[in-house]
C-alpha cells in the first residue's frame, strides 16, 4: 500500500528534504511546515525550502526554520507537496532529482506523477487535507501546531469554504481542529483577509485596468514588474488579484497575468479563475501549465496582448 511505502521511506531516510512549488499559497506553505513538523514527531528531522512567501504567513508554527537553501547532495528522501509538476519546485528540482527516494503527495488533477512513490487525490480540495489522512494513518497526533499549519492549507485553498472543492470531509476535518483549540477564524483572518499596502496599492491598478470580453463573460487585466516597484510590493503581494473579475456578475472567467522572472526568461505568470462551467485547468495546460478545474495557472512570454489574444481564443471554445 502506498502509505505504508510513505511511512516506510520516512522511517528509513537519514535525510529529509521537503518542497513545494514556487510563488507558494497557504496551502503549500501549510502543508510544508506540517509535514515538518509530523516528521518531527516521529523522530525524525527535515529540511524544507521556500526560498520566499507571503508575510501573510509569517504566523505559522516554525516558519523561522525554513530554508532558503541546501546542499544538494545530502538528501537521500525527497518530499515534495502540492506541486503538479517537478519543474515549478521552487526553482529546486535539482533537490528532488538528486535524492534516493522521492516522494510526491498532491491534489492537483493535472498531476505528472513525477515521483518514485505518488499519492495523489485530486478530490481534496487542498493537499493539507490529504495530509490530516496521512498523519491518522501514521499515527501522528495532530498537535495544535500541525493543525494550525493544516487548516491555513484548507482555508485558502478552498477561499474560506467558499469554492466549489469543498467537500463533507473538509468540515469535518475542520471540526476536529475547532475542538482541539485552534482559532480558525484568527487563522482566517490573517491568512486571507490581513492584505499589505502594496496589496491594496495593485489591487486598485489592476481593478482600474479590467477589461470585460466575450460579452462580459470574462475579464482581464494585469500588473507589471514596473507596478511592484513603485509600491515597493514583496512576495504575494499580487494573491487575490485574480478574483476580482470572476466575482462579478455574468463573469465565467477572470484572466489575471502577473510579470515575472523565470530563470532566465521574462515573462507572465497567467492566473484564470472560473466560476462554474469552464475548464481552466485544460486551458493552462495547453500553456505547460495545470491546476484545477476552476483555478489553474501557466507561464507565457511574449507581449500582454500576445498572451491575452491566446488566453481568450482558448477560453471561447468553453463558452
Amino acid at each position: 500500500m502506498t502509505l505504508d511505502k510513505i511511512i516506510e521511506e520516512i522511517k528509513k531516510a537519514e535525510k529529509i528534504v521537503i518542497l513545494t512549488h514556487d510563488a507558494p499559497d497557504g496551502d503549500a506553505i501549510g502543508s510544508t511546515l506540517a509535514m515538518k513538523l509530523a516528521i518531527k514527531s516521529l523522530g525524525k528531522e527535515a529540511d524544507a525550502i521556500i526560498p520566499e512567501y507571503s508575510s501573510c504567513f509569517s504566523f505559522l508554527p516554525g516558519i523561522e526554520e525554513l530554508k532558503k537553501e541546501s546542499d544538494v547532495e545530502k538528501y537521500d528522501l525527497a518530499i515534495a507537496l502540492d506541486c503538479a509538476d517537478n519543474k515549478i519546485l521552487n526553482g529546486y528540482e535539482r533537490y528532488f532529482e538528486k535524492a534516493r527516494v522521492k516522494i510526491v503527495i498532491d491534489h492537483h488533477g493535472s498531476n505528472k506523477m513525477y515521483g518514485d512513490i505518488n499519492f495523489v487525490n485530486p478530490v481534496a480540495p487542498a493537499c493539507c487535507e490529504i495530509l490530516v489522512g496521512i498523519f491518522d494513518y501514521c499515527g501522528v497526533e495532530i498537535s495544535k501546531e500541525i493543525g494550525t499549519c493544516i487548516i491555513t492549507g484548507i482555508i485558502t485553498d478552498t477561499g474560506g469554504f467558499n469554492y466549489n472543492n469543498v467537500n463533507p470531509e473538509t468540515f469535518d476535518f475542520a471540526a476536529m481542529l475547532l475542538r482541539k483549540g485552534i482559532k480558525i477564524s484568527e487563522v482566517y483572518q490573517k491568512a486571507l483577509k490581513t492584505k499589505t499596502r502594496a496589496n491594496f496599492e495593485l489591487t486598485k491598478l489592476a481593478n482600474d485596468r479590467l477589461e470585460f470580453l466575450e460579452d462580459g463573460k470574462v475579464t482581464f487585466t494585469y500588473i507589471n514588474l514596473e507596478d511592484e516597484e513603485r509600491v515597493n510590493a514583496k512576495t504575494g503581494d499580487h494573491e487575490g488579484i485574480v478574483e476580482l473579475g470572476r466575482d462579478i456578475e455574468g463573469v465565467e472567467v477572470s484572466i489575471f497575468l502577473h510579470e515575472k522572472i523565470n530563470g532566465n526568461n521574462k515573462g507572465y505568470k497567467i492566473s484564470l479563475r472560473s466560476k462554474d462551467y469552464v475548464n481552466v485547468a485544460d486551458i493552462c495546460i495547453m500553456f505547460g501549465g495545470g491546476g484545477h478545474t476552476n483555478a489553474a495557472g501557466a507561464f507565457m512570454t511574449g507581449t500582454i496582448d500576445q498572451i491575452k489574444e491566446k488566453v481568450v481564443a482558448e477560453i471561447k471554445e468553453q463558452l
